[in-house]
């Protein structure tokens, strides 16, 4: 099976650009050269960061969706902010979220958010022989301590083997996720540590896969791509 990372950006584009400033643009033509390429790269399962799920900048479509309907795959999506929280509210900010798509019929979805931050929710995806998780971490350093053991929770009631995903933005190394490895077993997929981000000229590995007993990885590696500020992590595994 192929596993295929990817934060999209909202399809807004790579390249350096003005903090936040990226985020507004509008998306077709990126959105296009992404779901071309993820045709290219085949995936079974792709688990999307950052996915807009129908504001002005992508013309009100869900981008999971599409990328799904090109694909003839099956998708799940959700928005990233608890319908609680005051980012819910805000008209850009509740359709920005994360996905799944997958070749194979989705046997169960689950949705779950950290007690603590922002951006909150977990992905619980469970295939015939496999659980996936997908997350996108909070950009402070105490909230992600928070938000690991919280997945650490999730993932040690895990009875298949399963992959642990997503952008963990370990901002002050990748020795914070040392920890969470440890308590649960799991493996990196990106044994060298090579950098993910920024894509036009990487430097830091913030995004990860995880991957427990029963999941052997074929194969790794980070296509040098710029669709996105980051770049997407596709792992060729068995279980």
């Amino acid at each position: 099976m192929r596993f295929l990372l990817y934060n999209i950006r909202y399809g807004t584009g790579g390249g350096f650009q003005l903090p936040w400033g990226g985020y507004l643009r509008r998306t077709h033509r990126h959105l296009s050269e992404i779901s071309r390429y993820i045709q290219e790269l085949d995936p079974d399962i792709a688990g999307l960061v950052e996915v807009d799920a129908g504001s002005f900048r992508s013309h009100r479509k869900n981008q999971a969706e599409a990328i799904a309907g090109e694909l003839g795959h099956y998708h799940t999506y959700m928005s990233k902010y608890h319908a609680s929280s005051f980012a819910h509210r805000v008209p850009l900010m509740k359709e920005q979220g994360n996905a799944f798509l997958t070749r194979d019929t989705i046997t169960n979805e689950s949705f779950h958010y950290f007690e603590k931050g922002v951006k909150r929710l977990v992905i619980e995806l469970e295939l015939e022989n496999l659980t996936v998780f997908l997350v996108h971490l909070s950009l402070k350093f105490r909230i992600r301590h928070h938000q690991l053991q919280q997945l650490y929770s999730l993932v040690k009631e895990t009875r298949k083997p399963h992959i642990v995903a997503g952008d963990f933005n370990p901002l002050w190394g990748s020795h914070e996720i040392e920890l969470f490895q440890a308590a649960t077993g799991l493996r990196n997929a990106n044994e060298l540590g090579e950098p993910s981000f920024p894509s036009w000229a990487p430097k830091r590995q913030l995004d990860f896969i995880f991957y427990s007993p029963g999941v052997e990885v074929r194969r790794f590696w980070i296509p040098q791509v710029t669709y996105s500020d980051h770049l997407p992590l596709v792992c060729d595994f068995v279980v």
